[in-house]
């Protein structure tokens, strides 16, 4: 080792670049209060790419500094690598943001290093964090008491959480929101003289809504509490709900959402305050639901080590119909599917391998309305030959041989994605009851909508590339054959010119690569014809091609469409 490797003076460099990130994602997320106030809604969706975009552009500036900064022999010899980690764990040991430092260093050090160099030694593989911090820190939250005064403490509320834009009918507003709190708890609870509400300091903004949220308690009981507000243009800011139920505020911090803008100096402590409320979602998921999807990436990784090593679990194949393009696997007691790309496609499939990358790629940057499953990206993911089902992994080893290796005693994933794992849509329907089936296919079609409105046509709309989610909804997480709605040709198709063309085995007329016939979906979408028919009655507007033209043209003219994450009580959609 050289006498003087700089192993303080490259820690330093990194936690640099980390501040400089934090800043800049900072700054992007500030704008979101204004974004909301002046209506700007294509600045949003620019802002929310841009936001996660940061990070890799930030990564590869820091690597870049560090070659340039440092001897590259002995900046790129793995064995000094520890040295830097403590002095690194040193510079962040009172940080607020500590466990986000952890996964940036993580990140650098798998830009200068092969992932055949990770191990605990050199990088954060497991968390150097406590649990719970030893110093005090600032409290990110209001209380307030109604005291039985409901009323009153609403106005309070409203009072706290003003804008430059006025309520548009904030009397109005307060007296429907007495309503529905009423509505939602039980009458004695409203009366209760404990009852109290904790409230996140920051406002969380995403798309066109902001969302004031936190919780309802008494001395026995707690409630998560979300109120989304709308910004309706030339009206001023209207609140336009008030959520209760757990299920619904999870739907709202769900993987299917883009991420929320909301200031959080203190990371773990909002995500704790979040969990407390939603005791069923994982803390990755939380994290991720906030921006911070790398952390969210370094949470999942270590539940899903923690679970192999804890458990007699074995990766299966995943139930459903085997996919053209990807393979899909999983593990019975994690809630998670991993897809790796196959060697070949089926013939039907016109995407390489480049093509599916880049369309998986682009659902992270995007509004996912809550019909796209989120994913995470992994490289290099190596698990114990013994954690595989042999048909597993025999099936993997026979369609994906250049992304899965077998290494003696150790499988080697090369590239895979994770999603959550969902109920295909397919084999919902098959052991669903009448109403299930009608209610999953009126979910069906509005997901297809709502896909739509946020300018996503997913191309293969089989009920196979949908699935169900624990709380009864229906998602999109086929993303091999996605494009822009506004890059897609709508058509009818022409009429037959003599009758011989109805009989020919070709079409008589000529089809374009981005040409779709939306007369042809019907029996290419069901093969059970009482469900074409159902389906037809609920969204039959989705087989005319002028329904999507219409789509195409709000899009084009820069309007936003509004999707909103929960119910809608009593208003029009």
């Amino acid at each position: 080792m050289p006498q003087q490797w700089p192993a303080a003076d490259i820690a330093r460099r990194i936690l640099d670049g980390f501040d400089d990130y934090r800043e800049h994602f900072r700054q992007i997320t500030d704008g979101a209060r204004e974004r909301f106030e002046q209506a700007h809604w294509q600045e949003t969706q620019t802002a929310s790419a841009a936001r996660i975009n940061l990070y890799e552009e930030k990564v590869s500036e820091v690597t870049g500094w560090l070659r340039a900064g440092f001897d590259e022999v002995a900046l790129l010899d793995v064995s000094y690598w520890p040295l830097v980690k403590s002095a690194y764990i040193c510079l962040i040991d009172l940080r607020l943001d500590d466990e986000l430092a952890e996964t940036w260093y993580n990140s650098i050090f798998c830009g200068l290093f092969s992932h055949d160099l990770i191990s605990d030694g050199c990088m954060f593989i497991h968390t150097t964090r406590p649990s719970l911090r030893g110093h005090e820190r600032a409290a990110q939250t209001r209380i307030y008491r109604p005291r039985g005064a409901l009323s009153s403490m609403l106005e309070q509320i409203f009072a706290d959480y003003s804008f430059n834009v006025p309520y548009a009918d904030l009397e109005g507003d307060l007296r429907r929101l007495e309503g529905e709190l009423r509505e939602s708890l039980p009458d004695w609870v409203c009366k209760d003289p404990a009852l109290s509400v904790e409230l996140f300091s920051p406002v969380l903004y995403r798309n066109k809504g902001a969302y004031l949220v936190g919780r309802l308690f008494n001395q026995d009981e707690q409630w998560p509490l979300v109120i989304p507000l709308l910004h309706r243009e030339g009206k001023g800011i209207q609140i336009d709900a008030l959520i209760t139920d757990e299920a619904e505020v999870s739907i709202i911090f769900s993987f299917t959402r883009s991420y929320f803008m909301v200031d959080v100096p203190v990371p773990a402590e909002f995500v704790g305050f979040l969990k407390r409320i939603l005791p069923g979602k994982h803390i990755a998921e939380l994290y991720t639901s906030i921006g911070f999807y790398k952390h969210g990436k370094s949470e999942f990784y270590r539940a899903l080590i923690n679970h192999l090593a804890n458990t007699d679990d074995r990766f299966i194949m995943a139930p459903g119909v085997r996919g053209m393009v990807m393979s899909v696997f999983t593990l019975p007691g994690f809630n998670t599917v991993f897809k790796i790309i196959k060697d070949r496609f089926s013939p039907s499939k016109s995407v390489d391998r480049a093509t599916v990358i880049e369309k998986y790629r682009l659902v992270k940057s995007v509004d996912r309305v809550g019909r796209m499953a989120d994913t995470q990206e992994f490289s290099d993911f190596r698990f114990p030959l013994s954690k595989f089902d042999p048909e597993c992994l025999a099936e993997l080893l026979e369609v994906a041989t250049k992304t899965v290796e077998v290494h003696g005693d150790t499988v080697l994933i090369r590239h895979c994605w994770t999603e959550r794992r969902m109920t295909p849509l397919n084999l919902y329907l098959e052991n669903a009851n009448e109403a299930q089936v009608r209610e999953a296919l009126d979910d069906y079609g509005m997901a297809i909508k709502q896909l739509a409105a946020a300018n996503i046509f997913p191309g293969d709309m089989l009920l196979k590339n949908f699935g169900v989610t624990r709380h009864g909804r229906v998602v999109f997480y086929d993303y091999d054959e996605i494009c822009f709605l506004t890059e897609a040709n709508f058509r009818y198709i022409p009429p037959p010119r003599f009758p011989e063309d109805e009989m020919a085995s070709e079409p008589w007329y000529s089809i374009g690569p981005l040409d779709v016939f939306p007369e042809e979906f019907p029996p290419f979408l069901f093969a059970d014809a009482g469900q074409r028919r159902l389906f037809s009655q609920m969204h039959g507007e989705l087989y005319d091609a002028d329904y999507w033209k219409g789509l195409q043209g709000a899009i084009r003219e820069g309007k936003v469409i509004d999707v909103f994450p929960y119910r809608r009580k009593g208003r029009d959609e």
